[in-house]
């Protein structure tokens, strides 16, 4: 058996990668070799990948005669894969948030997440403090790499989220598999305007040990990759109680270890999904279009539409202070047990570095890390102001619109807007391309909406396995998504 690698790895999947390689008609080392090759030549116009990992051919290398000798270790033996650059790694590869003054940090053991994904693979750009830094950041931007670009429309359409290099890395075929992370939005925004599927986990569903955090209420990581299949067996691969995250005390019981026995496309036919029309309202003609569009699609596969039910959690709800608080006790504790080579240990020292190297570090500035590091939030009033969100979330939010009404899931538009009222509770999302933007409109934050746009579902907590049936009954309904002219 022959394979042309430069042609076919072009919107390759995992399994068919697998079975390359369990055929003995491609290696990992051949798959690592092939997708290096696509950075080198294409990723200058994407600005994707921050670093490549320079001991990637030896691991596939191990993991080749390893396959021979013993066998695969299972659905993820050999695959390249990307990672966001705030998930420690304890390799050669650095983990820096982005950010020039973590330039030069090399962790000293993995993250949950990288050790659980311990094979070939680089590390994605992203935005800087995950965009936790400046309220005039655009999405995508880092001062230690620069600006992530969308591969459908490079310096035209909106990139979206933190995890833009994750996504448009695997978008552009520089690799099957991206994790990204998420705090509102990440995620699900990137994978939106990059054609894409990307789920944020409920908060516990995955540690975020060896994270540089910004929300211990929020962050969490999750996979950024091209099918609902994909997604189904990174997410199952990420699981796992883990005594570094008490938050992953709550997934017991309710994760799994594979999640592609829910690959149901028939489930939809049964699944009674929301329309949370408050969230739709902004949006320009075409992408309400692409909305009806999917909702139609939906309800001739069998599902049962609830249209309109009321949820009204405005972004504003939420007091920011909250998540300052959280940000400036979670980076003084992540940098103070950085090595001493590394010039920062603390939030002010963060701040004071990029004073005294505002050229390279302060493009956008950093109102965001100075207000965080001004935070006089005691404990107590911590707990009060967060506990009095949660307690609105339930009586207006989605545990209460779910219950009201008997359903499974909410439909919300693949924008920010939607995604902050899971976020806020940490409760799942999975997006799915639901269709192209022609022409667009330039939206509130000056952002043109033109480009690649997805549905998302939101529940409950831990409600993954049945977002992921209704995903993908949607994915294979529609099949939208289309690659890049990249190569």
């Amino acid at each position: 058996m022959y394979i042309n690698l430069q042609g076919w790895i072009v919107e390759a999947d995992i399994m068919s990668m697998q079975v390359a390689m369990e055929s003995g008609a491609m290696s990992s080392e051949e798959l690592v070799r092939i997708y290096v090759d696509r950075i080198h030549k294409y990723d200058a116009d994407i600005n994707s990948i921050l670093e490549i990992n320079p001991d990637a051919i030896q691991i596939a290398r191990d993991l080749d005669k390893e396959r021979q000798e013993t066998g695969s270790r299972g659905k993820l033996h050999g695959i390249p894969m990307l990672l966001k650059d705030n998930l420690d790694t304890g390799d050669n590869m650095h983990t820096s948030a982005g950010s020039v003054a973590l330039a030069d940090s090399f962790a000293a053991t993995d993250s949950f997440v990288a050790s659980k994904l311990r094979l070939a693979g680089a590390v994605a750009n992203m935005s800087e403090w995950s965009n936790f830094m400046s309220s005039r950041m655009p999405a995508g931007y880092s001062s230690r790499g620069g600006l992530v670009l969308n591969p459908y429309g490079p310096g035209e359409i909106f990139i979206s989220g933190s995890s833009s290099g994750s996504a448009a890395a695997v978008a552009s075929n520089f690799a099957a598999v991206a994790i990204g992370t998420e705090t509102a939005g990440s995620i699900v925004g990137p994978a939106c305007q990059s054609f894409l599927v990307g789920i944020k986990p409920t908060v516990g569903l995955v540690s975020r040990a060896g994270v540089i955090p910004i929300s211990v209420s929020q962050d969490t990581p999750g996979p950024i990759v091209r099918t609902v299949t994909d997604a189904a067996i990174i997410l199952g691969a990420l699981t796992g109680i883990d005594d570094k995250d008490d938050a992953t005390r709550s997934s017991e019981g309710c994760s799994y270890g594979d999640y592609t026995s829910f690959l149901d496309a028939d489930y939809i036919r049964q699944a009674r999904i929301g329309i949370p029309r408050h969230y739709y309202k902004h949006l320009d003609e075409e992408r309400l279009a692409i909305m009806e569009a999917a909702i139609l699609t939906l309800r001739n596969a069998g599902a049962t539409i609830v249209d309109p039910v009321s949820l009204h959690i405005e972004h504003n709800d939420w007091n920011n202070d909250v998540i300052c608080y959280e940000f400036k006790k979670g980076l003084d504790q992540y940098l103070s047990q950085l090595s001493d080579s590394v010039p920062v240990h603390s939030l002010q020292e963060l701040i004071e570095y990029n004073e005294n190297h505002a050229e390279v570090a302060l493009k956008y500035g950093q109102d965001t890390l100075i207000r965080s590091a001004a935070s006089t939030l005691t404990e107590q009033e911590y707990r009060q102001k967060k506990q009095e969100y949660d307690a609105l979330a339930l009586t207006k939010g989605i545990d209460y619109v779910l219950e009201q009404h008997g359903l499974d899931a909410l439909m919300l538009p693949g924008d920010v807007d939607g995604m902050f009222i899971a976020a806020r509770l940490g409760y799942p999302l999975i997006t799915v391309p639901a269709g192209y933007s022609t022409t667009g409109v330039v939206d509130s934050d000056g952002d043109s909406t033109k480009g690649p746009f997805g549905v998302v579902f939101s529940g409950k907590a831990f409600s993954e396995p049945t977002l992921i049936q209704i995903a993908y009954g949607f994915e294979q309904a529609t099949n939208y998504r289309y690659p890049p002219d990249v190569g």
